[in-house]
């Protein structure tokens, strides 16, 4: 049978625009699930490299070339952030899972030093490496 109230019900909480404004926090989880994607990108990544060097010069060379290229720091940069963000993301959750930093206004101030503290960790990775 046809729903003759389709046009009455209501719209979904997750719809993007003017219904539904994302949050901080609900931004910084999300970006925990894709730096541990990125994260495992870079470690294939180093597995390649290690696998090349097992095997053949050229196979070496090729992404020893690539890796440290231009592209290559910034891939490796971008990486280096993305594993620092998804550790602290780690941390945020363990304080959580104690019982601690469970108001939203701390919580929000936790996804903000996330990112600062990523990126802060990110630029003393590059300068002392």
């Amino acid at each position: 049978m046809a729903d003759v109230n389709r046009g009455n019900r209501p719209l979904s909480p997750f719809m993007i625009g003017p219904y539904y404004r994302p949050q901080l926090t609900s931004i910084s989880s999300i970006m925990v699930r894709i730096t541990g994607i990125a994260a495992l990108g870079a470690a294939l990544l180093v597995v390649w490299w290690l696998l090349a060097a097992a095997t053949s010069a050229n196979s070496f060379a090729l992404i020893d070339g690539l890796l440290r290229s231009i592209l290559g720091d910034l891939v490796l940069l971008a990486a280096t952030w993305a594993i620092f963000y998804h550790m602290l993301g780690r941390l945020r959750h363990v304080i959580w899972d104690f019982g601690y930093c469970l108001e939203v206004a701390v919580s929000e101030t936790m996804a903000k030093g996330m990112f600062i503290g990523a990126t802060v960790l990110t630029v003393l990775a590059a300068i002392l490496v």
